[in-house]
């Protein structure tokens, strides 16, 4: 079960916080389909915010798809979005994780890393053609 986490101070809308928290969830496997997200009741208990919102953000992951609500039983998951190469027991991961390690013990901070993997991203992009820079950017939208 996904537990949402809210940042009022992120500039980024609340329901979209909870839609791109569910994407994630969906990409690293933690989300898959048939489970099904907590309720709206719930999810204001937790986070303190405004039921329109949670049910905002619901109608958002129906319209793209990912989820479906099933009338007295809940919203459920209706398709993954996870790949094999970002498993938790993945090389690719694990790399990432280790690279990760080494930038905080060199004196790095979220924000740091955050910005090294961006400015990589961009990089990779213009190595590996518009096409490819496209899908990455929409993958990186969706994860902020």
């Amino acid at each position: 079960m996904i537990e949402f986490q809210v940042d009022r101070h992120s500039g980024v809308a609340t329901y979209l916080q909870l839609v791109n928290q569910v994407k994630q969830a969906l990409r690293l496997g933690v989300l898959e389909p048939g489970d099904r997200l907590p309720t709206a009741r719930a999810v204001v208990e937790a986070t303190a915010i405004n039921p329109n919102t949670v049910l905002k953000a619901y109608r958002e992951l129906e319209r793209e798809g990912l989820v479906e609500p099933r009338p007295g039983q809940g919203t459920f998951v209706t398709r993954s979005l996870s790949r094999p190469e970002a498993a938790a027991d993945s090389p690719l991961r694990a790399d990432l994780v280790a690279w990760v390690t080494r930038a905080h013990r060199a004196g790095l901070g979220r924000e740091d890393v955050l910005a090294l993997v961006e400015a990589a991203l961009a990089e990779a992009a213009t190595r590996t053609g518009p096409a490819q820079a496209g899908t990455e950017r929409t993958q990186r939208e969706d994860t902020t």
